[in-house]
């Protein structure tokens, strides 16, 4: 029986791979028929560039007009969250090396521009490794990737929680840790991540909250609160950090992770079998968080086939590319995956929080 077992799963096994080789050919095939159709996309590294001065003078330009005063703070929250998807995306090419692979100094250029653009995330150059191994073993117990956004955990108000605050997060998780010396490493983990401008960030967010909370309270109880002028002259720093830079990285982390961590399965997946790691996710109803990761849920499935297209070209091989993978057998609108806790099993019933 058990070497039956053994040619049934290595005979499902070449199936897999099988399918995997003629979708990633299909779509690479697709993609170089695109280049040739529209010559302006073998510019690479020159298109990476200009979407990310674009997005950069854009929230430079944005900033500006809501510090004189002629946008509300609203319109340049929502404004600079749509462009930090955007230098998201390059940064994730630049992971790949999809820009500058042989011009260091412009590429590490660029690589440095999308950190400051996005300083509560850890160093591009320390994601590179995780990124890499989340593409090895996507949706295993080691994939650190997949489980920093929230995949594999049950829903509800502590996932939610962690989706809308990632360092809270991870303190929490080392505060609860068991023993002082898992407590400390991972406490260690958690300041190296975010030296130096993740320290900045989430600093100045919390002060703002601080502060606000402190004068709503005060407010509700009817005291009277009094700052002195350094300390208005400190808030209206902080205010337009958060307005400018703050929130929308915030909303914009919120959402890609909300896509992100449910188009990603976590458990019961093969190993290195991209058929399972991830599923299409793009009904309607999700578009007020796909417009802020740029359209994630529908078109990073493609990634894990083919790694060498940019999100530009993704975008363009997407209708193609749905039907290939379709006829592989990649899940599309897979939505019991909220009730599994993402795992790909069908049968699974969430039980417990991997915290």
């Amino acid at each position: 029986m058990n070497a039956l077992e053994n040619t049934v799963e290595t005979d499902q096994s070449i199936t897999d791979q099988e399918k995997i080789e003629n979708v990633t050919r299909r779509i690479t095939e697709h993609g170089n028929y695109l280049r040739k159709r529209y010559p302006i996309l073998q510019y690479q590294s020159a298109l990476g560039a200009g979407v990310m001065v674009f997005s950069l003078v854009g929230m430079v330009v944005t900033g500006g007009l809501y510090l004189k005063g002629f946008i509300p703070a609203w319109t340049c929250i929502l404004i600079n969250a749509l462009l930090t998807s955007f230098i998201h995306e390059i940064e994730h090419d630049l992971i790949h090396r999809l820009y500058f692979r042989k011009q260091p100094l412009a590429h590490n250029a660029m690589m440095f521009m999308c950190w400051l653009a996005r300083p509560g995330m850890p160093s591009p150059w320390l994601r590179r490794s995780l990124h890499f191994h989340h593409h090895k073993e996507s949706g295993t117990d080691s994939d650190v990737e997949a489980w920093i956004t929230t995949s594999g955990n049950p829903w509800g108000v502590l996932r939610l929680l962690k989706l809308m605050d990632g360092f809270i997060f991870g303190f929490l998780n080392a505060i609860f840790a068991p023993g002082w010396r898992q407590k400390a490493r991972l406490l260690g983990k958690i300041i190296r991540l975010n030296t130096p401008f993740g320290l900045l960030y989430w600093g100045c967010w919390y002060v703002f909250l601080g502060y606000h909370l402190y004068g709503w309270l005060g407010s509700i109880i009817g005291a009277e609160v009094h700052s002195s002028a350094a300390t208005l002259a400190l808030m209206d720093v902080v205010n337009s950090v958060v307005v400018i830079l703050i929130a929308p990285n915030l909303i914009r982390q919120f959402c890609l992770f909300f896509i992100s961590s449910n188009m990603h399965y976590y458990g019961d997946v093969a190993p290195r079998n991209a058929l399972q790691q991830t599923q299409v996710m793009n009904p309607w109803w999700l578009w007020p968080f796909q417009l802020f990761c740029f359209n994630f849920g529908s078109t990073h499935s493609i990634h894990h086939f083919v790694v060498r297209d940019p999100f530009y070209l993704r975008q363009m091989t997407a209708p193609y590319a749905h039907k290939v993978m379709a006829e592989a057998g990649v899940r599309f609108n897979d939505f019991g995956t909220y009730k599994r806790a993402n795992r790909f099993s069908m049968n699974h019933v969430q039980t417990r929080s991997r915290g």
